[in-house]
């Protein structure tokens, strides 16, 4: 162990299923003190009897800016892990900027103009932020696998498959994944026929340079991806599944360790990857 004083963080999100495995991973880091639990349920109950680790003396709160408030006053700087909403992820992130907290954030949804935004935020006040589509390790490989795939194929669609309870479509996965794909330099999906759809949104969205997603939601899927090439007599298909949560955890800790070492906005974990 470190001799370092752990860093301290609080969980916003912290009753959903992936704010419980994050307290569960941060309750077992060594170099991490959970400081604090926000969710708009289960107010005043013990985080770790939610998470199922047993008592941590820490209250579930609604109040995410007193949390913040605390952090900004201690001596080590804090971390926010935010698993929220589409609805509330930009004023979370701006609310603990302004603090000096740095969040490291797994909610998608975030439109391009409000990550600029934040961006330029966090440029101003010298705080590091993370923002991550994924934080499975398996899933940032699987797009530096599609970037080196795209270079020798002109036709991709990607097909994403997450549980009926993700709020947002596509997911910020796909997003990033076909922006990754479309900085190579060339649009994709040359038109071979004048194509008609008799079901509205049948082919999918368009994303970049012309790479299609689909998305897909049903109970029993937790969170999956593939990125299909097609060329003369071949088909490549490069898929990620995840089966549990706790394949996220390794890139959120990683997230938080290495946070608090930036003094800007990073979108994407493969930056602190490669």
């Amino acid at each position: 162990m470190s001799n370092s004083a752990p860093i301290p963080v609080v969980v916003n999100g912290a009753v959903g299923k992936m704010g419980r495995a994050v307290i569960k991973a941060i309750s077992e880091a060594e170099d991490m003190q959970l400081m604090g639990a926000v969710d708009r349920d289960r107010w005043g109950e013990d985080v770790g009897e939610v998470a199922g680790i047993g008592a941590v003396e820490i209250p579930v709160t609604n109040n995410l800016e007193v949390l913040m408030a605390e952090l900004a006053q201690g001596q080590q700087l804090g971390v926010m892990v935010d698993f929220t909403h589409p609805s509330s992820i930009y004023e979370n992130i701006r609310t603990a900027i302004a603090y000096g907290v740095r969040p490291v954030v797994g909610t998608t949804g975030l439109e391009p103009e409000q990550i600029a935004s934040l961006a330029e935020f966090a440029d101003k006040a010298s705080t590091g932020c993370l923002i991550a589509p994924n934080f499975s390790i398996g899933t940032i490989l699987q797009q530096q696998m599609a970037v080196m795939a795209s270079k020798y194929f002109d036709h991709v669609e990607i097909i994403e498959l997450h549980h009926n309870q993700k709020a947002d479509a596509p997911s910020g996965t796909a997003i990033k994944t076909a922006e990754m794909l479309s900085e190579v330099g060339k649009t994709f999906n040359p038109v071979e026929v004048n194509e008609t759809e008799t079901i509205a949104g049948a082919r999918g969205g368009i994303c970049g340079e012309n790479v299609r997603i689909h998305s897909v939601r049903l109970p029993g899927l937790i969170a999956h991806q593939e990125v299909m090439f097609g060329g003369l007599g071949q088909v490549l298909t490069i898929r990620h599944d995840t089966s549990d949560r706790v394949a996220y955890m390794p890139g959120v800790l990683l997230g938080i360790r290495k946070v608090i070492q930036l003094k800007s906005l990073v979108y994407g974990l493969e930056k602190l990857l490669f």
